[in-house]
């Protein structure tokens, strides 16, 4: 699993994070996606790494600004196995 961190500028409510929400999901098989426009960030949960150009071009057809995409591999908080 991949977490990509998007930095978006220009999220200024809730309606703003529902359409960059709504433009990833449209753009890619995603497992979750929430937008923060208080962070001024969009994460990402995927099964593979997501095409960087295509996720830029998704969420800045929506009126947004991408400025920075991180990627890493994802491991859940909290989840240990005791012996």
């Amino acid at each position: 699993m991949i977490q990509t961190t998007v930095k978006v500028d220009g999220m200024m409510c809730g309606m703003c994070e529902a359409h960059v929400n709504d433009a990833v999901r449209k753009a890619f098989p995603v497992r979750k996606v929430s937008s923060s426009h208080g962070r001024g960030e969009t994460v990402i949960l995927s099964e593979d790494a997501l095409d960087e150009q295509k996720l830029r071009a998704a969420i800045d057809a929506t009126g947004y600004t991408v400025t920075a995409v991180t990627a890493a591999p994802y491991t859940k908080k909290g989840f240990r196995l005791f012996g």
